[in-house]
């Protein structure tokens, strides 16, 4: 009787459906990224319900730490990862990570509406943002001093321009340290001798600068950006622990699908397809 019984019990559990268990997957970094990740996040859940993504900023720094520490699933990242913080990630996980570029943008230096200036080369950027600049006349605009925003240093984009723009070098002490590019937009668009900088998607409310390359202005222009023309052009990244599987490669794909990269588009971004 109890051979039949479990005979029957494993028949009957086999006739059962598999039911799939709805998934969550972490996403975390860039705040530059976060708005982008978010309209990802938002249109695959429509297309797969039983998918749940969490989408958080914090800045690519925190988002590296977090793949380390096993805290997410997906880092996104406005900068590569570091040689350091690859290693890290190897002792703890066997893995140097995984890397997929899934966007591209152009550091954008943002000032007041009210600033006649349409563009500097990126000398006066860096003297300006190592504090050898202080005087807007002394890069052609009013006799006004300069007020400079940055980014914390978990930012990529802080990470960026100190590596691309300042050659290593530190920030001047006076810039204010703003959270988010959000933060920093808000802060120019209200300070007419404000300067800051950030991703192309959130250039609204204020003037973008064109950076000045001989007697060109090249503009942070979709065109530029994918070109390499715009010189502070840089991709935007996903990394992972190992090769993507179950959902979050299908949120991947869905990112880099043509339907992901018009959405890239439409943040304000551009594609890498």
């Amino acid at each position: 009787m109890k051979k039949f019984l479990a005979s029957f019990l494993a028949v009957f559990l086999l006739a059962l459906p598999v039911v799939a268990q709805a998934g969550t997957v972490t996403v975390k970094g860039s705040d530059t990224m976060v708005i982008l990740g978010q309209r990802w996040a938002e249109e695959f859940m429509k297309k797969n319900p039983s998918t749940k993504l969490q989408v958080t900023g914090g800045g690519s720094g925190t988002g590296i730490s977090a793949l380390i520490n096993g805290t997410t699933d997906i880092c996104m990242s406005s900068r590569p990862i570091k040689d350091a913080e690859s290693e890290k990630l190897r002792t703890r996980f066997n893995t140097t990570g995984t890397e997929i570029a899934v966007a591209k943008d152009g550091v954008t230096f943002y000032v007041n509406e009210k600033n006649p200036l349409t563009s500097l080369t990126q000398e006066q950027l860096k003297g300006i943002y190592l504090g050898d600049i202080t005087n807007w006349k002394d890069v052609g605009g009013p006799d006004a001093p300069i007020v400079v925003y940055s980014r914390e240093n978990s930012s990529g984009t802080y990470v960026f321009v100190k590596d691309n723009l300042l050659g290593g070098e530190d920030y001047t002490a006076s810039a204010q340290t703003l959270p988010g590019t959000a933060a920093v937009v808000n802060a120019v668009s209200k300070e007419k001798n404000g300067i800051g900088y950030g991703g192309a998607a959130y250039a609204k409310g204020i003037k973008e600068l064109k950076i000045k390359v001989g007697s060109a202005e090249v503009a942070p222009s979709a065109e530029n950006i994918k070109s390499g023309k715009y010189p502070l052009s840089r991709d935007l990244y996903f990394y992972l622990r190992n090769k993507p599987t179950g959902e979050a490669k299908a949120f991947i794909d869905y990112a880099l699908s043509a339907e992901g990269q018009q959405l890239v588009t439409k943040v304000g971004y551009f594609p890498v397809k």
